[in-house]
Parts: structure tokens; C-alpha cells; sequence
């Protein structure tokens, strides 16, 4: 893969023009900010990048109208990982410069801040702002073409974590529907178990309710029946004791009728004397 180009060599290119132009119109300051800018220079060669930025930002204080030294302190800040800061340079610069060529160059590096940065949709911006000022870029070209790759893996990678978490969110809201489900039945089961039991209380008490009624009713009867005791029934006799019975009964009338009779012939025999 292509490395990402900084321009730093294009940036070189610039700031000897740069450094002549000042020289003619501020000598004092020139000479000063020149000095800062050489010693940066050698520190970022040395690949100190921390005393590079120290250097440059000596620069920007000696002449605070000092492209190069503003332009190297953002190359600087991004070569040590403070994208942030660099990107806030760049991007000063690009609104500053007064050519295209160097608007163009501030745009470029502004452009591989965001793309460090993974602000993609940024980095894109800026690499064609720096084509609209110098479009024969080939570098820029490249990094942009580069950066529109990564911003649509970047949307893609997005949009497919907003599908899982979609997904996620579907499965959570039917583990949570489930769950709601499950509780109900369970709640539903539970009055119903509770509404099957007081059932069974209330029939067990009416049982109990209609026994002692009955039992109630029993006792009354009971008594009702000890105070209204009916006359007790003859009991009956055998058919051979009533002939028994009957007989003894022709006997004696039959023995009544012989001694009626033995009376009445006694009393025609018996004669009568006159007292005279």
C-alpha cells in the first residue's frame, strides 16, 4: 500500500521562497524566526518531534505572520500524535494562506489529520478542497480515494453494528415480551389457584354448614318425637291361639246354656204346698 504522504517535501519547496520573501520585507524578524525554523527543522530530521514543535512554536512567537513556522508547527503537533491540535493548525492555515499551491498543501496535511483521527468523512473534505486548489496532486489523489474507502468501510462496519444492536434490541424486546408472558401466566395461574382454593374452602364450609343442618334437624326431630310418643299398638296373636281362644269361649257358653236348662227343669218338679 502506498504511504500516506505528509508533503512535508512539498512544504520544504514552499518555505525557501517563503523564507526569501521574508527576508526582503522583515529582516529583523526573518532573521529570527528563520533561526527557530532551522533548529526545527533539525529535530524533526532527528525525529524529535516534541523539541521540533517547541522550535517551530518559537517561530510563530518571533513572527506571528510566519507561514512556515505556523505550517511546521502543525506538521510537528502530527507527527507526535496530537492530531487534534495539528488538524486545528491545518486547518487555520488553510483559511490564511494566500495561494492556492499553499491552501492546497494545508488542506493535504489536513486531510491525513483526520485520516489518523478515523474522521473519515472529514478527511475526504479536506483532500478535495486540496484537489479544487491543485488538482495535478497525484498524492492527494491517492489519500483521497484512500480515505473515501476507509469512510465506506466505516459506514458499513456502522451500519452493521446498527443491525446487530437492531437485532439485540429485537431479541431483548421478545425475551422481554416472553418474560412479560410468562409472568402474566404465572399470575394468572396463581389467582387461579388461589380462586380454586377459596372455592374448596367455601364448599368444604357449606358441607360442614349442611351437616350441622342436618344434624340440627335430626336432634329436633328426635325430640319432637320423645315428646309426642305414640300409644303403643296391641300385638297381634296367632291364628291357633284365636281358635283356642274361641273355643273356650263355646265352651263356656254351651256349659252356661246346660245349666239354664238343668234350672228351669228343677223348678217345673218342684210342687208347691199350700199352708192351710
Amino acid at each position: 500500500m502506498k504511504k500516506l504522504s505528509i508533503n512535508k517535501d512539498h512544504f520544504r519547496r514552499g518555505l525557501t521562497g517563503m523564507l526569501i520573501i521574508l527576508g526582503f520585507a522583515f529582516n529583523g524578524f526573518a532573521q529570527e524566526d528563520r533561526k527557530y525554523i532551522r533548529e526545527g527543522n533539525d529535530h524533526y530530521e532527528a525525529q524529535d518531534y516534541e523539541k521540533a514543535r517547541q522550535s517551530y512554536l518559537k517561530g510563530v512567537e518571533a513572527n506571528a505572520e510566519s507561514y512556515a513556522s505556523s505550517f511546521n508547527l502543525g506538521d510537528a503537533l502530527y507527527k507526535s500524535g496530537q492530531y487534534e491540535e495539528a488538524a486545528t493548525q491545518f486547518e487555520m492555515l488553510s483559511q490564511t494562506a494566500e495561494s492556492k499551491t499553499d491552501k492546497a498543501k494545508a488542506f493535504h496535511n489536513l486531510g491525513n489529520t483526520y485520516l489518523e483521527s478515523e474522521k473519515y468523512e472529514e478527511s475526504v473534505e479536506a483532500y478535495k478542497n486540496a484537489l479544487r486548489n491543485n488538482p495535478a496532486d497525484e498524492d492527494t489523489r491517492y489519500n483521497l480515494a484512500y480515505a473515501q474507502q476507509k469512510l465506506k468501510e466505516q459506514q458499513q462496519q456502522q451500519q452493521d453494528q446498527q443491525d446487530q444492536n437492531q437485532d439485540q434490541n429485537k431479541d431483548q424486546n421478545q425475551e422481554d415480551q416472553d418474560q412479560q408472558n410468562q409472568d402474566q401466566q404465572d399470575q394468572n395461574d396463581q389467582n387461579q389457584d388461589k380462586e380454586n382454593e377459596q372455592n374448596e374452602q367455601n364448599q368444604d364450609q357449606q358441607n360442614q354448614d349442611q351437616n350441622q343442618q342436618n344434624q340440627d334437624q335430626q336432634q329436633n326431630q328426635d325430640q319432637e318425637g320423645q315428646q309426642q310418643a305414640p300409644p303403643p299398638q296391641k300385638q297381634g296373636i296367632s291364628k291357633e291361639d284365636a281358635e283356642r281362644l274361641l273355643e273356650a269361649l263355646q265352651n263356656q257358653e254351651q256349659e252356661l246354656q246346660e245349666d239354664l236348662k238343668k234350672k228351669k227343669a228343677k223348678a217345673k218338679t218342684t210342687k208347691v204346698e199350700k199352708d192351710w
